[in-house]
C-alpha cells in the first residue's frame, strides 16, 4: 500500500525558505511521478510541481518558477520542495502526490495523481 507522509511546514516571514518532505512508502516508485500540489482555504487544490522519480524532466507551476525546487533522494525514498522567497500567497496546505502511470512529461492535473499525503500546512506572513 501506497503511504505518502509530508512534513517540514511552518510559519515563515515573507522573503523566508522552508523546505517541504514527502517520504514515500509501498511501492518502488522508480516509474512514477511525484508532484506537489497546494490548497489555500476556499480556493481548488492547484498544481505547483513535478518529476519523474527516476529523474531527467520537472514542471512547476507558473507562480513558483525560479523560487521552488523539486527534487528527491532515492536512497531515503524522498521528495523534496525547497521554497525561497516565499510570499503570502503561497500560504495554502501543501500536498504529495503519486501518478503510477506518468507520461515522459509530469503531469499538472490532479485527477491523474492516484495517491496523496495528509497535507502540511505552510503559512507566510507578511
Amino acid at each position: 500500500q501506497v503511504q505518502l507522509v509530508e512534513s517540514g511546514g511552518g510559519l515563515v516571514q515573507a522573503g523566508g525558505s522552508l523546505r517541504l518532505s514527502c517520504v514515500a512508502s509501498g511501492r518502488t516508485f522508480s516509474r512514477y511521478a511525484m508532484g506537489w500540489f497546494r490548497q489555500a482555504p476556499g480556493k481548488e487544490r492547484e498544481f505547483v510541481a513535478a518529476m519523474r522519480w527516476s529523474g531527467g524532466l520537472t514542471r512547476y507551476a507558473d507562480s513558483v518558477k525560479g523560487r521552488f525546487t523539486i527534487s528527491r533522494d532515492n536512497a531515503k525514498n524522498t521528495l523534496y520542495l525547497q521554497m525561497n522567497s516565499l510570499k503570502p500567497e503561497d500560504t495554502a496546505v501543501y500536498y504529495c502526490a503519486a501518478d503510477e502511470d506518468p507520461p515522459i512529461y509530469p503531469r499538472a492535473d490532479r485527477s491523474t495523481y492516484e495517491y496523496w499525503g495528509q497535507g502540511t500546512q505552510v503559512t507566510v506572513s507578511s
